[in-house]
């Protein structure tokens, strides 16, 4: 049994890689890239794959006891081009409907698909369960909604789908939207917050994300949803402070009024010139927490890291990466 691990070469996939391979596992590695990236244990195979295009995912020998694991997606960590909606919905969601294809005349019946919280749009209620309505606010999460109905269409021709929604997924080897907050805090700055500061900003560890997909493998890949998220998160206020003081920064937070910033950013937004994307700064000043109870319950999953210790392991990391003068 191979496991197939599309956008391999991504944040999760070869951490995913990795664990699979320490495992004992057969792991064949499917990205854009000409080979596999650096940071993956020899052992594995490679495949290059573009997942837009559904005569070069046939030629893949993806047996019928296999499982096939979507991570590839166009996501907001590289520079977004103006036409959002084709740059998403081309991989995350014409994508994904080729490999559900491929992976379905091909006979393979085990898929596990990632796809973003962002689907849920503003909480209405919280916790945030799997069951929450889906209102995404972009583009993003739009194209996220369509590829996990086009899971929910598999399932009932018989196919075994897990789709797993994480929060943002945070750990060594990504920073994205972090290092404008870091660069703040390394200059001394002011440290402005999206509102009071005193709501709830959840994240999930890279690991936790990793941990989650082996336990869902365990359990025969359940067709159902899970929300990946860290437990007990303090408030934003209280985060940004614990990363100020163990940075031994001279920064303070700064409330400033939500309502305000968030017409402000989104001007920019549609203007071409975003500082945040709209699925980013919509949410930024919200209570927002995902229920993960079920998560536990289903696979025995437990995440192991706290936002606070992975947002100071980020900064650590943003730290070691800047040039030496």
């Amino acid at each position: 049994m191979n496991h197939w691990i599309f956008g391999g070469n991504g944040f999760v996939g070869r951490y995913l890689a990795n664990a699979l391979l320490e495992r004992g596992g057969d792991v064949c590695v499917c990205d854009l890239q000409a080979c596999a990236d650096e940071r993956i244990h020899a052992g594995c195979r490679y495949y290059k794959a573009d997942i837009r295009d559904k005569s070069c995912l046939e030629k893949l020998p993806i047996g019928k006891d296999d499982i096939v694991i979507n991570l590839a997606a166009n996501q907001y960590h590289t520079k977004v081009p103006r036409d959002r909606k084709t740059y998403f919905f081309s991989v995350n969601t014409a994508g994904t409907q080729n490999l559900l294809e491929v992976t379905y005349e091909k006979g393979c019946r085990n898929y596990l698909m990632f796809t973003t919280d962002m689907t849920y749009g503003k909480p209405q209620y919280l916790p945030v369960d799997t069951t929450h309505p889906q209102n995404p606010f972009g583009p993003y999460g739009q194209s996220k909604k369509a590829c996990e109905q086009l899971c929910f269409a598999y399932r009932r021709k018989g196919m075994n789908i897990t789709v797993m929604r994480p929060r943002m997924i945070n750990g060594p080897g990504r920073l994205g939207i972090l290092v404008k907050l870091f660069k703040l805090i390394d200059m001394n700055l002011p440290v402005p917050m999206i509102g009071n500061g005193k709501n709830h900003y959840q994240m999930i560890s890279v690991f936790d994300c990793v941990t989650a997909v082996l336990c869902a493998i365990d359990k025969g890949l359940p067709n159902d949803e899970y929300n990946l998220g860290s437990k007990d998160s303090p408030d934003i206020r209280t985060l940004l402070r614990g990363v100020i003081r163990s940075a031994h920064s001279r920064s303070f937070v700064v409330a400033t009024p939500g309502r305000i910033v968030k017409w402000v950013l989104n001007l920019f937004d549609a203007a071409g010139l975003p500082i945040m994307y709209k699925e980013q700064f919509m949410i930024a000043d919200e209570e927002y927490i995902l229920d993960i109870s079920k998560t536990e319950r289903d696979l025995d999953w437990h995440p192991r890291y706290n936002d606070e210790d992975m947002l100071k392991e980020a900064y650590r990391m943003y730290r070691d990466l800047k040039p030496r003068k």
